[in-house]
């Protein structure tokens, strides 16, 4: 007898083990998105840290000052040509396509405020500044808040 085709049987089958096969990797997938995303922030945070050092390096005091002591400026949100014009050497990206708002808090600092740098040359104490990633309302990391301060505290 000739067979032209498929059985209906062996169609199911082979669907079927499509499903499985999708219901197993589609998780694993958006899971290694995720990570990815995390990897990305944490990564432009330590480079904002390391630009933040250089600029103190260079002018004696970190930058930018973007508000009040305590007060943050969404890197993401609006300011980006004024951020990038204070931190010319950081270039995360375009901000259209940022999963976190990137924040410099001024004078802030994770830890406790023995943990500041000591400046030998005033005898004082040097100010110090928190860099906060937030994950974007509506991306896969919303909710997810990294932070980094002038002594290398993470919280990642």
């Amino acid at each position: 007898m000739k067979k032209d085709g498929f059985s209906l049987i062996e169609l199911l089958v082979t669907i079927a083990i499509i499903g499985i096969l999708a219901a197993i990797a589609v998780p694993g997938y958006i899971g290694q998105q995720r990570k990815a995303d995390r990897t990305e922030a944490a990564t432009n945070l330590d480079t904002l840290r390391l630009v933040q050092e250089q600029t103190r390096a260079d002018s004696g005091t970190y930058s930018p000052s973007l508000g009040a002591v305590g007060v943050s400026t969404a890197i993401r949100d609006g300011n980006w040509n004024t951020i990038r014009g204070a931190l010319p050497r950081w270039q995360p990206g375009p901000s259209q396509n940022m999963k976190f708002s990137y924040r410099i808090i001024t004078n802030v600092q994770m830890t406790n405020p023995n943990t500041v740098p000591w400046d030998a040359a005033t005898n004082a104490r040097v100010p110090c500044f928190t860099a906060v990633a937030s994950g974007v309302v509506g991306t896969r990391v919303a909710g997810d808040i990294f932070a980094v301060d002038c002594n290398n505290n993470k919280n990642y």
